[in-house]
């Protein structure tokens, strides 16, 4: 389990966020929605340790950590993929010194057959598609052998059609990999799809406005009727539309829906 209290993080006169907290569960898949520059990425920093924190605590697994960057894997927007070698050794790149070279080939390969990439191992990110790379990608974090993930909107920059092809790829992070997962994405749609939990930031100083459990089977229909007015709720929470008493949804719970 992943428990964050009372964090804090502020850059000069401005604070990010101050008592921050949130949990999640093992095994668990977390999406947080929020204005931009309210704070997602520099809670990611924080966690990562690619920035110190104020004040608060980070636990993971019943540990507390300053941060955990030897304890995760990070999967951003841009694939991040060295031009100068092949997806395969890319992919390679979290194990490259590792002694069990013919293990963990065999397994990025297998990762690659899982991801629809078998027959492109020595091709460079330059010859193909940017969906491509961004499955390359995601076998690299899976080499890292991280149970906790983040994923900072690692499919903003695809096209719609290859985005939704990916987002069942990243469910295979939870539902075949076992991974706990911590995702930031601007598409509320996406978290929706995706996520048990959905969490609705506010600007910064970042709090959480709105929590929603998701307790439908996956995968989900983004033309299903429940999920379609949570998407308009949340959409018109983040644009400041919403006034207390004006909604009909519930944010605490969102029941098992089936046959649509």
């Amino acid at each position: 389990m992943l428990v964050v209290s009372q964090l804090k993080k502020s850059f000069d006169d401005l604070t990010v966020f101050d008592n921050f907290g949130l949990t999640v569960p093992r095994g668990g898949f977390t999406a947080l929605v929020g204005p931009s520059g309210c704070g997602k990425s520099t809670f990611f920093d924080v966690l990562s340790g690619i920035v110190v924190k104020d004040e608060g605590t980070i636990m993971w697994l019943g540990e507390a950590y300053p941060h955990l960057g030897r304890h995760l894997a990070y999967m951003q927007q841009k694939d991040l993929l060295l031009p100068w070698l092949s997806l395969l050794d890319n992919a390679l790149l979290p194990v490259m010194m590792s002694r069990k070279e013919t293990r963990v080939r065999e397994k990025a390969i297998f990762l690659f057959k899982r991801l629809g990439l078998l027959g492109f191992e020595q091709y460079p990110p330059g010859k193909v598609s940017g969906g491509m790379r961004q499955r390359c990608a995601l076998v690299r974090t899976l080499m890292f052998e991280h149970e906790l993930v983040l994923l900072d909107e690692p499919l903003s920059a695809l096209d719609a059609i290859t985005r939704r092809s990916l987002q069942q790829h990243l469910l295979l992070l939870q539902s075949e990999f076992g991974r706990t997962i911590v995702m930031i994405t601007h598409d509320v749609e996406e978290a929706l799809l995706l996520a048990d939990e959905v969490l609705v930031l506010t600007s910064f100083p970042m709090v959480v406005r709105e929590r929603f459990v998701l307790d439908m089977p996956r995968p989900r229909r983004s033309d299903n009727h429940e999920l379609l007015r949570i998407k308009e709720y949340v959409l018109d929470v983040l644009q400041g539309d919403v006034r207390n008493g004006s909604s009909s949804i519930s944010p605490a719970v969102v029941s098992p829906i089936g046959g649509t």
